[in-house]
């Protein structure tokens, strides 16, 4: 399967089809000649749409950003080539079929159809599945290739493999045979939705993940691309540094960038697991150094150095009150430093009912929120907010949040698993189980074992929108509800 294998020749397409191509937005192409099951070729990008009708004429309306950010990236003097493709089916349509349909399922206009079928009488409509070359090939660009759209080119010296395909075997098939039918797209408004997202992904990591989360419910994307791997998100491993080195620099004397970094690195932290971080209550002589107000008011100090005074308690309380007044004592308060408190310390957060946390775990839960957007539940979390030094109890946390995220992986398999066992389960309607077969499948391999109330329960939090690892189909009840696979949950 990942055997390399020489691509000779290369299919010229507009830059902007083959990214929709690479995202998974579509599986379909306009060669302008019939193409060959199992032909494979690598994806040439030009950097013009079409030349029969303009980027507005030719792209729907919730594309056209998309096709303009694309063409604007090619470069005039190299060419670089991201991808193969093997064509599954070429099919010639003409002006009986509904263009109106075949529109919804791609990116074209309906009047691109049309002009297409005028110039030539026909469209050949290909289905593509494509597939990520091992590394993006840079070749010289030539002027005389423009009038080459829609047809291929010779290459040299490029490799491709099956290693990195852009859907899964199973959401291709679906959205092959989807297509061949010219049945209408199932979730129009989160497609809208998807599109008004793309061009603020490109500036909000929190669009971003979104627009993912869409692309994977909507079968654009095969792939959960966890937070963890997004550039923007790199600052979380320095969580933990910045508070060493405010020990390393401790040395004797009060070092005060120091304590200033860790002190912002604590603020973006907590913003980044959800609490609402007053800017009011700011840090600096008299101030607070994180005040949050939602989900629940929580009160931090900020303490760098080799240890932990014991006058932090003191401190916290008495800005506490200062800033709070009789508000303070309903506020959860915590301390963070990268030292070790003192004996005194911790005995004096017993009594005035204060949590003591390593900077290590701040970043761990951090970490962990990178990795399951959704999984940290900062109301549950406060149960594990208790007085004194509290990292076992935060460890204690993140472990039960991973064996609830393992339990949901194993339903989400369970229900793969029978899919597979299916003799039917490569073709394109997806196998779909009850609640109870799901229950005794799980129960046969996994313990401890559940009810169908509990596993009902699983299943529908599973096939959420917004979650989109499980297909449902409705019954006339929830014992006939029926439910399929569509995409693992990595952990």
């Amino acid at each position: 399967m990942n055997q390399l294998f020489s691509l000779p020749t290369a299919l010229c397409l507009p830059a902007s089809d083959i990214e929709v191509l690479i995202q998974g937005r579509t599986v379909a192409a306009l060669p302008k000649m019939f193409l060959r099951s199992g032909q494979r070729f690598a994806l040439y990008p030009l950097d013009t749409s079409a030349n029969l009708l303009s980027l507005e004429q030719y792209y729907r309306a919730d594309f056209l950003p998309s096709a303009q950010t694309a063409i604007k990236q090619v470069n005039s003097e190299t060419v670089s080539i991201k991808a193969w493709a093997k064509c599954e089916l070429c099919q010639i349509l003409d002006k009986t079929k509904p263009l109106d349909v075949l529109s919804q399922l791609t990116i074209w206009k309906p009047e691109a159809f049309e002009a297409i079928i005028q110039k030539q009488q026909n469209i050949f409509l290909a289905y593509l599945r494509v597939y990520h070359l091992p590394q993006p090939y840079q070749v010289p660009a030539n002027s005389n290739i423009q009038d080459k759209i829609g047809k291929f080119v010779s290459l040299s010296n490029i490799s491709g493999s099956e290693a990195k395909s852009v859907l899964s075997d199973r959401i291709f098939i679906q959205r092959k045979s989807q297509l061949e039918k010219l049945e209408p797209p199932l979730n129009p408004e989160w497609e809208e939705l998807q599109s008004a997202l793309a061009q603020l992904a490109m500036s909000n990591p929190a669009a971003q993940q979104l627009e993912n989360d869409i692309k994977i419910f909507l079968g654009w994307s095969g792939e959960l691309l966890t937070q963890s791997s997004n550039t923007e998100l790199t600052w979380i491993k320095t969580i933990a540094a910045l508070g060493n080195r405010s020990i390393e620099q401790d040395e004797g004397k009060n070092n005060y960038q120091a304590g200033t970094d860790f002190e912002n690195i604590a603020r973006r932290s907590l913003d980044f697991l959800g609490f609402k971080v007053e800017d009011a209550y700011k840090g600096g002589a008299g101030g607070l150094d994180l005040f949050c107000s939602q989900p629940y008011s929580l009160v931090c100090e900020c303490k760098a150095g080799k240890s932990i005074p014991d006058r932090a308690v003191e401190e916290l309380d008495r800005l506490g009150k200062r800033h709070l007044k009789e508000n303070y004592l309903q506020a959860m308060r915590l301390i963070i430093g990268p030292g070790k408190p003192t004996k005194n310390l911790k005995e004096s957060a017993e009594i005035s009912k204060i949590s003591i946390i390593n900077v290590m775990t701040l970043q761990k839960l951090v970490e962990f929120k990178a990795k399951y957007p959704g999984a940290i539940n900062l109301v549950e979390l406060q149960h594990y907010l208790k007085p004194g030094q509290i990292d076992y109890k935060i460890d204690e946390y993140i472990e039960k949040v991973e064996r609830e995220i393992k339990l949901r992986s194993q339903i989400i398999k369970t229900v793969k698993e029978l899919s597979e066992q299916d003799n039917e389960s490569s073709q394109a309607t997806p196998q779909c189980f009850t609640v109870t077969e799901i229950r005794a499948h799980y129960n046969a391999k996994h313990n401890p074992k559940h009810t169908d109330e509990t596993v009902r329960e699983f299943v529908l939090e599973l096939s959420s929108p917004l979650t989109g690892y499980l297909g449902r189909e409705r019954g006339s009840d929830w014992k006939s509800d029926r439910f399929y696979y569509l995409r693992d949950l990595p952990l």
